[in-house]
């Protein structure tokens, strides 16, 4: 997925962009850059000199503990730009990594800076990127702080989905989601073994499939219903439907 398509589908899903807006970001200097899973794009403590765009491929950033113990903070797709923060704050405070093989494209922040006085509806739409970023993780905090395991999982599953119909990365009631049940149990906060066990809740309720390598949505009304799921704070300009006849909103 090249600049264009992954940016335009991403910042389109949430504002509006005109083709002059969208041939500005085509002429921004970027860097192409390919990570095997595992490897770190950024990591805690260091200063960015650039925004990462993901353009294939998954991403996380987490915050690893003395212990060793390691908290995943969010799951990016392509089309995100998981360290826009770094464009004003350039010390991170966690790592971004690459969650599979996947290619990002490195945008200076100089430049890009520059784009967003020179282009003020770039400049307002990038914002509110970051703000509906802070909603998301504002709505994690209370799911992991509030509700059952069972219940955050499904919630998870319900925002994953909707998330990457919005910018077409579904097909269907399916969609690819490369995450292991440690993943899920470092999503969740809790241990493996009882992310294991709240997947099976979810399997034996027939709202899900999910075998490691792709989520498929089986009754979305019930997993909807068991997360209280409200799509509202992603903040999206249409709502996808995966399913003609079970629309999501």
């Amino acid at each position: 997925m090249n600049l264009t398509v992954a940016l335009q589908r991403k910042l389109e899903s949430i504002g509006e962009l005109n083709n002059e807006a969208i041939a500005a970001l085509e002429r921004l200097p970027l860097r192409v850059v390919d990570f095997a899973r595992g490897d770190e794009v950024a990591s805690d403590g260091a200063v960015s000199g650039n925004c990462c765009l993901l353009l294939e491929g998954f991403m996380h950033r987490h915050k690893v503990l003395r212990d060793g113990g390691r908290q995943i903070l969010a799951v990016h797709f392509p089309g995100d730009i998981p360290d826009l923060q770094s464009l004003h704050v350039p010390t991170m405070d966690h790592a971004l990594v690459a969650t599979t093989g996947c290619r990002a494209a490195f945008i200076p922040h100089e430049p890009l800076k520059q784009l967003t006085h020179e282009a003020p509806a770039i400049g307002d739409i990038l914002w509110r990127d970051s703000l509906i970023d802070s909603a998301i993780f504002r709505t994690w905090i209370a799911m992991m702080g509030r509700k059952p395991a069972v219940d955050h999982l499904a919630h998870f599953f319900c925002e994953v989905f909707v998330r990457m119909a919005a910018v077409g990365l579904a097909e269907g009631n399916e969609c690819r989601l490369p995450l292991t049940q440690e993943f899920l149990a470092d999503t969740l906060g809790i241990s493996a073994v009882h992310a294991n066990r709240s997947l099976q809740e979810l399997r034996d309720t027939r709202s899900v499939r999910f075998d490691g390598r792709r989520l498929t949505i089986l009754d979305w009304e019930r997993l909807r219903e068991q997360a209280e799921f409200d799509p509202t704070y992603l903040h999206l300009r249409r709502r996808p439907d995966f399913d003609p006849n079970h629309p999501l909103g």
